[in-house]
């Protein structure tokens, strides 16, 4: 089973747990400095079938490519990139199910058909157009560039948005939502961070989604990722002059 492809970790849901014991922000400052990300701030990528594990590396030469997987075929596709040593990313949530009158908890995926990687160019080709086991993987792409040739390119996201992507998702909080811009009534427009709880170190907008006051992140080329409520305490401005 894929816990965010990381290891088991504990359901945090009190209000006085941070996301990510080792991301690190300096409290009850006005406006406290960015989060500091290391290599084991991110969860390991590990093999649901045969136990291989990828941590993260920052490499020049890699980028977080975005891939469109056929429907239940996530953690398969993920597997295989795994064995072959490049590290990926599902986000997940906690949900509960009915299953013959009793409850049960599992994890469902956050954005549905979507598997992030982070790979060079030459590799994500090599998945994509020459691996025959990967049929069901394609690129997603991105409609929002044209590249050379007058076509989309495949969809790559920047570091520092996919870091705020899994400091906000890699707790698979029951909460979570992936959401559309109507769905969020944004308070202005100022940048925010957490400064404690179960989402502290994630920045962005604040916004009310479903009713509470939440932290929305943007993902480009794909859409909006609201965190659970947050309590304005929990909130500090950040200075973008």
């Amino acid at each position: 089973m894929y816990l965010c492809h990381s290891k088991k970790r504990p359901l945090m849901e009190g209000p006085d747990m941070s996301t990510l014991s080792n991301v690190t922000t300096r409290r009850g400052e006005t406006n406290p400095p960015s989060v500091r990300f290391t290599p084991d701030a991110f969860p390991e990528a590990k093999s649901s079938k045969t136990g291989v594990s990828v941590r993260y590396a920052p490499t020049p030469d890699k980028r977080w490519y975005v891939f469109r997987v056929s429907y239940g075929r996530l953690d398969k596709a993920a597997d295989f990139l795994v064995d072959d040593g490049t590290y990926t990313y599902i986000a997940k949530k906690m949900v509960e199910k009915l299953v013959e009158g009793k409850r049960k908890r599992a994890f469902q995926n956050l954005i549905p058909n979507l598997l992030f990687a982070y790979t060079t160019n030459d590799k994500a080709e090599e998945y994509v157009h020459k691996t025959p086991s990967l049929s069901f993987l394609t690129y997603y792409y991105n409609h929002f560039e044209l590249d050379n040739d007058k076509k989309n390119p495949p969809l790559t996201i920047t570091d520092e948005e996919m870091n705020r992507f899994i400091l906000a998702t890699c707790n698979m909080n029951k909460h979570l939502l992936f959401v559309q811009p109507s769905q969020c009534h944004f308070k202005g427009g100022e940048q925010v961070r957490v400064v404690d709880g179960r989402f502290a170190g994630v920045e962005g907008r604040v916004a009310r989604v479903a009713g509470q006051q939440r932290v929305v992140i943007s993902l480009s080329g794909i859409g909006l990722i609201s965190t659970a409520y947050i309590p304005t305490a929990f909130l500090r401005r950040i200075d973008t002059d």
